[in-house]
């Protein structure tokens, strides 16, 4: 599984509640499915919850997991072309893709993009903290 890799790292950070049993590794995309709830991102437009800053092994007993809000992470695209300075959001699983209108209304927009989609897949991305 792809992760997002942080380049700089964050300041905020925010705790959330996750399943006991899930493992998540770090730098996972969460999106936000209840009340602070939170787990791994699996399609277009999830409600963004942050980004991991700490696997969460599972089956501890544990049931909270630390998610940066902001900072920047190179993170995967889908197929769709990025250009730097555009707004993206959730586009699937650990990936995002270009914010349409949509994205703002239900929240899923991650951040800005810092570079343009090129062969690899990967562009940085500006964490908004919100």
């Amino acid at each position: 599984m792809v992760v997002a890799l942080c380049i700089v790292a964050p300041k905020q950070i925010v705790t959330r509640i996750c399943d006991e049993a899930t493992p998540i590794p770090k730098g996972t995309l969460m999106k936000l499915s209840g009340t602070n709830l939170v787990v791994a991102s699996d399609g277009n437009d999830n409600v963004f919850g942050g980004i991991t800053t700490e696997e969460f092994t599972g089956g501890e007993g544990l049931t909270h997991v630390s998610c940066a809000i902001d900072g920047v992470f190179l993170i995967a695209t889908t197929a769709a072309a990025i250009t730097a300075g555009q707004m993206v959001n959730i586009g699937a699983t650990n990936a995002v893709l270009v914010a349409d209108s949509a994205a703002w209304i239900l929240g899923s927009v991650v951040g800005k993009a810092e570079e343009t989609r090129t062969g690899t897949n990967l562009i940085r991305v500006r964490l908004m903290g919100f």
